[in-house]
């Protein structure tokens, strides 16, 4: 859920500052204003946030029906799907597409983010505006920065111990890895309290609090302690998987810009470096218009709705200009995004 200064580079002027560059991007940005693609749809989001509540609600009514069975465990797929529909709305909502009232659109990361899913709105808004600003730029992107996984070779070379062997065959640890992302996203939450101003470290760490507080109390209203355990870890296990199976085709495998080399403006530093997914609107729903990955990062407060719309703008614009369009199907683009982890980590394997 990043914020809304994320939308910065929807301005005329290339954020680059080189001159090239925003004439690059300057039509392009003037074709999708002339239509009204970067207008708000407030009704839209309106409408999708009510129903996800109302989903949410009939998950939590399913719960108290159910009562302490084992059979209650059937709700945390669903439930899962819905918390990343949650996710979503906050991450729109960061990016100012669902108002540009930025008190509002606080409000309604926060609700979407530390209150329903225990995930901090500052953290995460500070993490994304800089992975937008430099997509996978390895000094400046912390997505790609070296973690459990590596990126570049020169980052694979530098591994010792157990994760040098974990980076040998980090594409098969993947997928697995995503399984803990729910939790992950938890702690890095809580961490970062420790830097947050006085005011906002109080609102955010009661609302994370609150959200673990309500979902114990939930869960052991309704089951009994062992299968409130069980349901949380699946519940958290697939919203993990979900969340990974959303952003981990959007730049695995893409451009990498080189630190030291030539500096690339705005229109090339987002399409080099994202890919897009083919599909229709079930594409649309699971990954939350992030399969508009391209259009996303060249007008981050664009609204979802739009996206597909801007879509034959942006790749008309490119084709004109010899920039190479990523698009790929779902399937094909997690097989990008491993091969690229797979040869990252060879060097590792042969000696």
């Amino acid at each position: 859920m990043p914020h809304p200064a994320a939308t910065v580079v929807d301005s005329s002027e290339d954020p680059s500052g080189g001159t090239s560059a925003g004439s690059e991007f300057t039509p392009l940005l003037r074709a999708v204003r002339r239509q009204g693609l970067l207008e708000h749809r407030r009704a839209w989001y309106a409408r999708t946030i009510a129903a996800n509540a109302l989903a949410l609600a009939a998950a939590v009514a399913g719960l108290f029906l159910i009562g302490d069975s084992w059979w209650a465990l059937l709700l945390a797929p669903p439930l899962a799907v819905l918390c990343a529909r949650t996710a979503f709305i906050g991450h729109d909502a960061g990016h100012a597409q669902i108002t540009g009232d930025k008190a509002a659109g606080r409000v309604i990361g926060l609700i979407h983010g530390n209150l329903l899913l225990g995930l901090s709105y500052a953290w995460w808004n500070t993490k994304h505006n800089r992975h937008h600003a430099n997509p996978n730029h390895i000094d400046k992107d912390p997505d790609v920065a070296a973690d459990v996984l590596v990126f570049t070779a020169g980052q694979a070379g530098a591994r010792t111990g157990l994760r040098r062997r974990l980076t040998r065959h980090q594409a098969w640890f993947f997928f697995p890895l995503t399984l803990l992302e729910g939790v992950a996203l938890k702690v890095h939450s809580f961490r970062d309290l420790r830097r947050q101003p006085p005011r906002q470290r109080a609102l955010e760490g009661a609302l994370l609090l609150a959200h673990l507080v309500g979902c114990a109390a939930l869960l052991l209203t309704c089951l009994s302690p062992g299968r409130a355990l069980a349901f949380a870890a699946l519940h958290q296990a697939l919203f993990g998987l979900h969340l990974g199976l959303a952003f981990a085709p959007n730049h695995k495998g893409m451009e990498m810009p080189d630190p030291h080399g030539e500096r690339w403006g705005h229109l090339r530093r987002q399409v080099l470096t994202s890919r897009n997914i083919r599909g229709g609107v079930l594409t649309d729903w699971f990954l939350g218009g992030l399969n508009y990955q391209v259009e996303h990062h060249l007008f981050p407060s664009m609204p979802r709705p739009h996206l597909r719309r801007a879509q034959p703008l942006v790749r008309a614009h490119c084709r004109e200009l010899g920039i190479p369009y990523a698009e790929t199907g779902l399937v094909a683009s997690y097989r990008q995004a491993l091969r690229h982890l797979h040869e990252v980590g060879e060097p590792l394997r042969t000696r």
